[in-house]
């Protein structure tokens, strides 16, 4: 049976898949992550990952960790939503374009170089 709500209790569930995608060296779409946490997709859903993708990426820097919510990716285009581009002051105005790929690509890189090989 499906879960209800995505909830904070759910933050180190959606930390791990994270590091196993950048292990793995891929990204995941929003449905997919919520899919491995035993949701299917729906809009209040992803806004409540959303806020839990916002926490974890708070906490990485601190542990010397690149970020991560950067490999959760709309299916459409593979970038991230928009509200992971607000705030950065470093990424492109055009969030779509040629710029925001190779931007999202180097992000996605670093984590996926930090976390090759390194324990959990």
């Amino acid at each position: 049976m499906l879960a209800a709500m995505v909830t904070p209790a759910d933050l180190p569930d959606v930390h791990a898949v994270l590091i196993a995608a950048a292990r793995g060296g891929h990204a995941l779409s929003y449905s997919e992550l919520l899919l491995a946490l035993g949701h299917r997709f729906t809009r209040p859903k992803m806004r409540s990952l959303c806020r839990l993708l916002d926490a974890i990426d708070a906490q990485g820097p601190a542990a010397g960790q690149p970020e991560l919510a950067v490999l959760v990716v709309r299916e459409s285009d593979r970038l991230p939503g928009q509200g992971w581009w607000l705030g950065r002051s470093d990424a492109p105005a055009d969030w779509a374009g040629p710029a925001a790929r190779a931007y999202v690509a180097a992000r996605q890189q670093a984590a996926f170089d930090w976390w090759a090989g390194r324990a959990g």
